[in-house]
């Protein structure tokens, strides 16, 4: 290393000796300055700057030499030729690491893959002994057994969905169909999904549609009522739900607006943000802070824009805002 060190600052070791032998020289020609006392100068220059020399040597060639420890693929000399300078060295050894990391990011990423299809695969082959104890839970003639049952099934069943729908989100552009969808199908359907869970807790609902017909995804759009018509009925009690489809702007605006316990003002702006659950209940073991961040994040890509207005105690309104045909030019080509 010694040697290209010398190599890489010979240009200003030549400088140096250059000065010494040009003092010399010009006290050798010119008879007024005398020769010994300057060659006693130009030796104690000489040997300072060779301790200067090994000093910085030891300093500068530190980090190449821990660089040979750490990782014994990075062969310095194997990597360049001994008159290539030290920049082109770790120049070298960055781009083969450089190199190593694409490859381990690729294979991390085939690792993912296969973890997301095994979880979906798991999920499908779950939703089957699923449906069977749902049909059998159909069956039993204690009502009360029949209504703990039902709604610890739904809990199952809408965990399992979350996860199902938080996987596929990063494909979801691949798996859009965008359609006139019935708003009052949808929400029909949610609503029965729900009935049981509504039944026990007293939990009505009240629809009334102007605007029936929005430009969306259907499967999407159920994924993100179901959200909103769950976090309703979880925190409210004995209260009606209220659904309402209306024209506003050239835009169909959906309303679902519960009397449930509402949302503290500071919990408002991060309710949407993966994970969070609340300030003022944190101890709530029920809430698992996806629901509302899935919703939103589903949204997106549909162009559906979601708003909440709530007060502490007296419930919450969320509105879906949705696009009309031209704003999806550039997703469907419509």
């Amino acid at each position: 290393m010694i040697k290209k060190y010398i190599i890489e600052r010979r240009s200003w070791i030549i400088l140096f000796l250059f000065l010494q032998l040009l003092v010399v020289l010009v006290a050798y020609l010119d008879a007024a300055i005398p020769l010994l006392p300057l060659l006693y100068i130009v030796f104690l220059s000489t040997m300072i700057f060779l301790i200067f020399f090994i000093i910085r040597y030891h300093v500068e060639t530190k980090y190449y030499r821990s660089l040979q420890e750490w990782d014994t693929s990075l062969d310095l000399t194997r990597l360049a030729p001994a008159d290539r300078p030290f920049e082109k060295i770790i120049e070298s050894s960055v781009i083969d690491q450089t190199e190593r990391l694409k490859q381990d990011a690729a294979q991390n990423m085939r690792l993912l893959e296969q973890e997301k299809d095994d979880l979906l695969s798991w999920i499908h082959e779950v939703k089957t002994p699923l449906t069977a104890m749902h049909l059998m839970i159909e069956r039993l003639d204690d009502e009360k057994m029949k209504a703990h049952l039902t709604y610890e099934w739904l809990r199952i069943h809408l965990l399992l969905d979350q996860q199902l729908h938080q996987k596929r989100l990063p494909f979801m552009k691949n798996d859009l169909f965008i359609e006139k969808v019935s708003l009052k199908s949808v929400i029909f359907k949610e609503i029965k999904a729900l009935q049981s869970w509504c039944i026990q807790k007293g939990i009505g609902f009240d629809v009334e549609l102007k605007e029936e017909e929005v430009l969306t995804d259907a499967k999407w759009l159920a994924f993100i009522i179901r959200q909103l018509l769950t976090n309703a009925v979880k925190y409210s009690e004995e209260s009606d739900i209220i659904i309402t489809s209306t024209k506003w702007n050239g835009q169909t605006v959906l309303k679902v607006q519960d009397f449930g316990r509402g949302i503290d003002p500071r919990d408002l702006p991060r309710i949407f943000d993966k994970g969070f659950t609340s300030t003022s209940k944190h101890q709530d073991s029920a809430a698992t802070g996806m629901g509302l961040y899935l919703a939103k994040k589903a949204a997106e890509p549909l162009l559906i824009s979601i708003q909440v207005c709530s007060k502490t105690g007296e419930g919450s309104t969320f509105t879906l805002s949705f696009p009309e045909r031209n704003d999806f030019d550039h997703i469907a080509g419509m």
